[in-house]
């Protein structure tokens, strides 16, 4: 051995390469698919790792819980401050059929609303739809000042607050108790709930940015595979009648040609 050789050096190309693989390749991308009571249905594409021995790539889907933004849901700007909880429930071919499974206010928002010299009130209670689904709602609203007060605060007596927390109850259970899931979520979307809640209680104590700003889904029926490709098979339905009759297939427009 030569003086002040280095062991550690290698000659070159006598060490094995290691493959580089592409991860990728092993993967493969399913459409997210909303349900129809939303005005976009194709949110985009997840990727799971495909089938391989018992392992199938649906069964790893199944469970997975997606959190979308209700502008985009809605292409409406004005909702770009609440979140949307869709959870995958079936798979139909390439595309993963979700359903509703909770909505919230993002953390800025909700910071935003905050003001100092007012008083926030703050309820929750669970209600049952028709359809057998245990929800939690979780509900604020926000004294607000009212036109020639002296004060330079508006606190709301522990009475006033008492009274109105036990309105917010009884009209959040009364509302959401006679609708379906698929209903109820139409009725949160324009927050159709809060500006009731907000009108009842001024007559306490006047209320602003009233909302329901949380909602969970706590249980469910049994998972029936029916009512899952209703309400995503009703968009399909909608589009073929509201297809205007001008439309035509350009390609057997040529051909015919």
């Amino acid at each position: 051995m030569a003086i002040g050789k280095n062991k550690r050096i290698t000659k070159a190309g006598s060490g094995n390469k290691k493959k580089i693989v592409d991860v990728f390749a092993r993967k493969e991308h399913y459409i997210v698919k909303a349900p129809c009571y939303f005005n976009v249905t194709n949110i985009g594409n997840t990727i799971v790792s495909k089938s391989h021995g018992l392992n199938k790539s649906e069964d790893s889907l199944k469970g997975r819980i997606f959190d979308i933004n209700m502008a985009d849901l809605q292409k409406d700007e004005g909702q770009c401050h609440r979140k949307v909880q869709l959870i995958c429930e079936e798979v139909q071919g390439r595309n993963v059929l979700t359903e509703f499974h909770g909505l919230r206010v993002t953390r800025d928002y909700l910071c935003s609303q905050i003001r100092k010299r007012h008083t926030i009130i703050e309820a929750n209670t669970e209600i049952v739809t028709l359809d057998g689904f245990t929800l939690r709602l979780f509900c604020f609203g926000f004294t607000k000042d009212t036109y020639g007060k002296k004060k330079i605060n508006c606190y709301a007596k522990s009475s006033q607050q008492r009274a109105i927390r036990a309105r917010m109850i009884r009209i959040m259970r009364q509302e959401a108790s006679k609708y379906q899931l698929r209903d109820l979520v139409k009725c949160f979307i324009p927050e159709g709930i809060s500006k009731k809640i907000e009108k009842a209680c001024n007559v306490i104590y006047p209320l602003h940015s009233v909302s329901i700003f949380k909602v969970k889904v706590i249980k469910k029926p049994r998972q029936d595979s029916s009512r899952i490709f209703e309400i995503h098979t009703a968009t399909a339905e909608a589009a073929s009648v509201n297809e205007p009759a001008e439309a035509k297939n350009l390609l057997t427009a040529n051909l015919a040609a």
